[in-house]
């Protein structure tokens, strides 16, 4: 299964690949809410948690995720190869067959997070994205703290390949990311994940 999530960074960040598992039309009404941490081994639409490395591009980073009181703790360390980048992905699929949702109700993601150390960025993925250059965000927030952030979808972009819109009617997934391209320790929490 682990071949299904071939791992090429996005902002140097990947994602589940469930993107390009299901090309089926999109569904409407999706919920705001797309993750409050309220379940351990899922999220609130119930998919299961993952937690996604770069060993597969080449790297060695490592992290460990813990849900517990309605808070999701991811920690780990981004260990670079060889010229490639590190990456660290935990991606909150919209629903558990991974099938893309219409979010074009919504102006963006909101996330309720505390950053602790290191990078963070927020990633929307859509079946329209084929090579996992997913339309992404860096998290800037004060460290330390629970602060809402929200992340317009216009303020999206992509890394290296054509600047295009987001499709906010084939949505997959939202995707915690933490990246860089030097060997450092990161940390966040998030206690609520959604749209606005």
């Amino acid at each position: 299964m682990k071949t299904r999530f071939l791992l090429l960074p996005s902002l140097l960040l990947a994602t589940t690949g469930l993107a390009i598992l299901s090309p089926a039309p999109a569904r409407a009404a999706t919920s705001a809410l797309v993750d409050d941490f309220s379940a351990a081994d899922h999220t609130t639409g119930g998919a299961g948690r993952l937690v996604i490395d770069d060993k597969g591009a080449g790297s060695q980073s490592h992290a460990t995720q813990l849900c517990k009181n309605g808070v999701l703790k991811v920690e780990g360390e981004l260990v670079p190869g060889r010229g490639a980048p590190a990456f660290i992905s935990v991606p909150l699929a919209l629903t558990p067959d991974g099938k893309p949702q219409d979010i074009s109700a919504y102006a963006g993601v909101r996330l309720r997070v505390k950053l602790v150390q290191g990078p963070l960025s927020v990633q929307v993925a859509s079946t329209d994205i084929q090579n996992f250059d997913y339309h992404s965000a860096i998290v800037a927030a004060k460290r330390g703290e629970f602060v809402e952030v929200r992340v317009p979808f216009n303020d999206l972009k992509r890394t290296w390949s054509e600047q295009t819109p987001l499709n906010t009617k084939s949505v997959t997934s939202v995707n915690l990311v933490a990246f860089g391209m030097a060997k450092t320790a990161f940390a966040f929490e998030v206690d609520e994940i959604g749209f606005y």
